[in-house]
């Protein structure tokens, strides 16, 4: 499956698809992008006149990249509409803002999958190579 065939299996549409680009998977862990456009409903009113993107975006941004993108890419071809993934934990530290117009890059390191648990480290990174947040994401697969 290439990455491509990844991102089309994701559960998610416009406007809550936060997956542009699936630069390398592997059974290790995953690196993607994805760019906040300046028009995403949540800008108008987080915080006025000087908007910043929310905290559970971002975790939705690296859960979406370093969690769900890796778990299609470990169950292959067992992927299916009848598949549910659920969010069951997360740890994350926000250490600089993310503005409308940034681009992101999400890594993740597989800590471990197994009995349908996948549990990752994550880092989001800004186009300066600064990381903004990172922490632990953990989902189940049924």
């Amino acid at each position: 499956m290439n990455n491509k065939e990844i991102i089309a299996k994701l559960p998610y549409s416009a406007p809550f698809l936060f997956v542009d680009e699936l630069i390398s998977i592997n059974e290790n862990g995953a690196e993607g992008t994805f760019t906040f456009d300046e028009n995403l409903d949540f800008y108008k009113g987080h915080f006025k006149d000087k908007p910043i993107t929310p905290g559970v975006i971002l975790t939705e941004v690296m859960a979406q990249i370093g969690l769900v993108c890796l778990g299609i890419y470990l169950l292959n071809n067992g992927f299916s509409k009848n598949t549910s993934i659920a969010l069951t934990s997360t740890n994350i530290d926000f250490l600089k803002p993310v503005f409308p117009s940034e681009k992101v890059t999400v890594i993740s390191e597989k800590m471990y999958f197994r009995f349908g648990k996948l549990k990752c480290k994550v880092t989001m990174k800004n186009e300066n190579e600064e990381v903004v947040c990172r922490g632990e994401i953990a989902g189940i697969i049924i």
